[in-house]
């Protein structure tokens, strides 16, 4: 099964992974890359560089960031390779774990659900 792991951080600290941190997360991403459990992984730009699109009462708007009401945001995310939800969660900690006591980070771990799709990136009809 295949879970999505998005971290939730408050962007507005200015707090940056160190050199090391990023020396260790690269180690850990290799490890569960070759484990097969760790499928994709990226960080997301700011919010200041985004958009929000609303469909609301049957109308379409476009928002430009930063999303300042937004007090957490995704920055980042990971598709895991996981045999139940559990083990999605020991390899979200796992990722976690590596940052320390200096930061307050969480990260929501949800199913991902799988529709076939074509060669055009559609779902064909049923």
């Amino acid at each position: 099964m295949r879970y999505l792991s998005m971290i939730r951080i408050q962007e507005n600290t200015g707090k940056v992974p160190s050199e090391s941190l990023m020396t260790d997360m690269g180690r850990l991403i290799e490890e569960m890359r070759r484990e097969g459990t760790l499928i994709d992984t990226a960080g997301l730009r700011p919010t200041a560089e985004g958009k929000r699109v609303r469909l609301r009462g049957g109308r379409l708007s476009v928002m430009d960031g930063p999303f300042t009401e937004a007090k957490e945001v995704i920055g980042g995310y990971a598709v895991l390779q996981a045999d139940s939800m559990a083990h999605a969660v020991e390899l979200t900690k796992r990722f976690l774990a590596l940052h320390g006591d200096g930061w307050d980070l969480e990260c929501e771990v949800r199913e991902m659900e799988y529709h076939e799709v074509d060669q055009t990136g559609c779902m064909p009809a049923a």
